[in-house]
């Protein structure tokens, strides 16, 4: 069966300034009608940062999943700005590791999870770095920047030390763009 899937009606049921969820009620082609939940947020950005034949990659507290976690710097506009996708990998580089790139390649725009959020992500490589000190957000502070080679990068993803879904998409298309 192929179509798409009509929203009827639908209301927001929780705001924050971060993310909404609305519930909408839907029918499917098959006529049978039912309940989608969604979870709005803006889109973000990934960055690799490829230097020297390897990454730098950040490690954070992660509430959520009660770990500190690595993965590529990424993140979004805070409540109020904006601007482009290229923008935006330019400020959350050098907002999370100091860094500054003379060169972005977008590799590609993704969805985050698009079986119940609205969410998408621009994976970007920066290279030609220039250090300079990272301005992190007080939500930052615990935050690490390390490089680590493809190599190692690579085992990272195999073995579990890498489990951040958007950075292993993202090093899949840098992969990709390599190949």
């Amino acid at each position: 069966m192929t179509g798409e899937i009509r929203r009827l009606a639908g209301r927001e049921v929780y705001r924050t300034p971060w993310m909404s969820v609305r519930e909408d009620e839907v029918e499917f082609p098959s006529g049978l009608r039912g309940t989608f939940s969604v979870v709005d947020k803006t889109d973000f950005v990934a960055v690799l940062p490829y230097a020297d034949g390897g990454f730098w990659l950040v490690q954070q507290y992660r509430y959520p999943v009660g770990s500190r976690e690595w993965e590529f710097p990424q993140g979004g506009w805070p409540a109020g700005h904006g601007g482009s996708a290229d923008e935006l990998a330019a400020a959350e580089l050098r907002e999370e590791t100091g860094f500054a790139a003379g060169r972005f390649t977008h590799l590609g725009r993704l969805f985050a999870a698009y079986g119940y959020c609205s969410q998408a992500y621009d994976v970007y490589l920066a290279e030609e770095l220039t250090a300079g000190p990272p301005h992190r957000e007080a939500t930052e502070a615990d935050m690490i920047c390390e490089w680590r080679s493809l190599a190692d990068v690579r085992a990272m993803i195999r073995d579990g030390g890498l489990r951040d879904a958007h950075s292993v998409a993202a090093f899949g298309l840098f992969t990709l763009a390599r190949a």
